[in-house]
């Protein structure tokens, strides 16, 4: 896989997170420890996508 599709990739998984966090935090009974574990996916893949796009 090219660095490139890579990144392609890495944007859509975060996006898609972007979608589930908005989602959950709008739920009447949202679970915040979920809201969480998807922000931190969100940040993994960001400092990914980043440490990537450098090179």
């Amino acid at each position: 896989m090219s660095i490139a599709s890579h990144l392609h990739e890495l944007r859509r998984k975060h996006e898609t997170l972007s979608t589930s966090v908005m989602w959950e935090q709008r739920q009447p009974a949202s679970d915040t420890l979920k809201i969480a574990e998807l922000k931190k996916q969100k940040l993994r893949l960001k400092e990914e996508i980043d440490r990537l796009s450098r090179h």
